[in-house]
């Protein structure tokens, strides 16, 4: 089989897809031969620049814009999807948001946002495609969580608490929707992508400095979204 049969027919959904994690999944997702519905809620000009790098690679790229923990708009634009690419196989559920904030200025404005977009979003995009999954017989979750999810956070409580929810959503989907519609979840530590950039790097902790300077902790490589490329297309 050739790199581009691999999901040769498919349409894989991505949400986040336009920066990070979520670019270097539609890139390696393209690479194989899938069409790419990729959704992003407001960073237009990256949005359009991974369509840029998808179709000067030969691939097929849909631009999806909603917001995905808005459920109404979500599973219009899913629908956008379907009309111009056809049924999901594959969802990726990447988009999220996070900041490192003291548990004195965590309001629960900001906590409802974060379970909002990293949470409900997850739902939301499992929700949208798992129907026609079954129905069809086939279908490849994969959503992407957190090593927050298993670690304490002072300075994350809202994030990693979304993210062990992920942990949770994904062990009962897979059961639900088990033997056609395979669901799994990845939990990234630190990666070098834009959001991490946003955190206010001098207040975490100094193992996660470490890491923000080039050492991944456990095995000694970089942890960037390069190794994303072989991980999540596998499950």
């Amino acid at each position: 089989m050739t790199n581009t049969e691999e999901f040769g027919g498919r349409v894989a959904l991505v949400t986040g897809g336009a920066r990070g994690i979520g670019r270097a999944t539609c890139l390696r997702l393209a690479t194989g031969g899938a069409a790419i519905a990729l959704n992003y809620r407001s960073q237009d000009s990256a949005a359009w620049n991974t369509q840029r790098l998808i179709e000067e690679r030969g691939g097929r790229c849909a631009l999806v814009k909603a917001d995905v923990g808005d459920e109404p708009a979500f599973a219009a634009a899913v629908d956008q999807a379907r009309a111009a690419l056809g049924p999901i196989d594959l969802l990726v559920a990447n988009a999220g948001t996070t900041r490192a904030i003291s548990h004195e200025d965590l309001t629960f404005a900001i906590w409802r946002e974060t379970m909002r977009v990293n949470l409900d979003g997850a739902f939301n995009a499992i929700r949208a495609v798992k129907d026609e999954m079954l129905a069809r017989g086939f279908g490849r979750i994969v959503c992407i969580s957190s090593i927050a999810g298993f670690r304490p956070r002072a300075r994350q409580i809202d994030y990693a608490a979304a993210k062990a929810g992920v942990i949770a959503l994904v062990r009962c989907f897979a059961e639900a929707l088990a033997p056609s519609v395979r669901v799994n979840c990845v939990a990234p530590g630190l990666t070098e992508t834009d959001m991490l950039a946003q955190l206010d790097a001098d207040k975490l902790p100094g193992r996660c400095l470490l890491i923000l300077r080039g050492y991944s902790g456990l095995d000694g490589r970089q942890c960037t979204t390069d190794r994303f490329r072989a991980t999540v297309p596998r499950l």
